[in-house]
């Protein structure tokens, strides 16, 4: 969790120096959910995030200097700096990107669920979307088809109470969208996200009801990003007393108090926080010093060869 709260904060930093180009949303506030999904998930399942994908990236095992490097538009990042901050990608992870385009990629997770229960091979999937996703298309027609063939696969909605400036209550009719998953006779779920445990605990539940083909679940995690919907949103459609108060629950203290509470020493922690800035510099360092993204790489993998149809 330090590690994605110290890699989003050097991001920030740097995208305002000039050095990273684009969009950049950032995870801060939300670690808990996508290190507790790391935690039960097994090393050949698949994950689909949306365009705030660092976090889970990062959760998963990609190295931050990949990261980072993919951020500054380097050959040496993810996706040879061709794809940024929206675009993160890792198969050998079974981390299939990041997607821009809001609920579009629900119908993609339902694909590889099919594909896992037409193979047989045990594997799951987890999608992450934001709660703006539940009123697209895209999010009935995945959901849909997921109950009707008992796919393997979790939906997760990450909650974080704002479809970039929208509140929750001037999109949605209801307020427990976890109650949705009945129209699609699966079983629903819903928590608070600022817990690490508590997330993993059901999260592992979900999972495990997947693997064991008693089909998906949705979930929804109630959470809250400490920042704006990205870099350009400087987030005046809140108060500074609410985020204050959301503060309150940040899911990097919690976790390190309760740490402390098991008998964790404090100077350990301390020692941890001194080798994650450490780590991180690195990743800041790697990726100025790498070469940029190369045209030859973008001519051959994202554009077709001239002729070929």
């Amino acid at each position: 969790m330090m590690v994605i709260r110290r890699f989003e904060e050097e991001a920030a930093r740097n995208y305002a120096k000039g050095k990273i180009g684009g969009f950049l949303h950032l995870y801060i506030g939300q670690e808990a959910i996508a290190v507790a999904a790391a935690e039960v998930l097994e090393p050949g399942d698949y994950i689909f995030q949306t365009y705030r994908d660092h976090g889970i990236a990062l959760a998963r095992g990609m190295s931050p200097k990949a990261a980072m490097a993919e951020l500054f538009g380097k050959d040496t990042g993810c996706s040879r700096g061709l794809g940024g901050s929206m675009h993160m990608f890792d198969v050998e992870r079974g981390f299939l990107g990041g997607w821009a385009i809001v609920g579009g990629h629900l119908a993609l997770a339902a694909g590889t669920a099919f594909k896992s229960k037409y193979a047989g091979d045990d594997r799951v999937t987890i999608c992450f979307f934001g709660e703006g996703s539940t009123n697209i298309g895209g999010f009935h027609e995945a959901m849909s088809l997921a109950g009707l063939w008992k796919l393997p696969v979790v939906f997760v909605c990450e909650n974080n109470q704002y479809a970039m400036g929208t509140p929750l209550e001037r999109t949605s009719p209801i307020k427990d969208l976890s109650i949705k998953a009945q129209g699609y006779g699966m079983a629903g779920d819903r928590l608070e996200g600022h817990d690490v445990q508590t997330v993993q605990e059901h999260l592992g539940k979900a999972i495990g009801r997947a693997r064991s083909g008693d089909g998906p679940t949705f979930v929804e995690i109630q959470t809250y990003r400490f920042r704006g919907h990205s870099m350009s949103d400087p987030a005046k459609y809140r108060t500074r007393t609410e985020l204050e108060q959301r503060k309150q629950q940040d899911p990097v203290v919690v976790a390190r108090e309760r740490l402390l509470e098991l008998g964790v020493d404090e100077s350990t922690l301390d020692d941890l926080d001194l080798e994650v800035d450490g780590e991180i510099d690195a990743a800041v360092q790697f990726a100025e010093e790498s070469e940029p993204a190369r045209e030859d790489v973008a001519m051959g993998v994202v554009l077709a060869p001239e002729g070929d149809s």
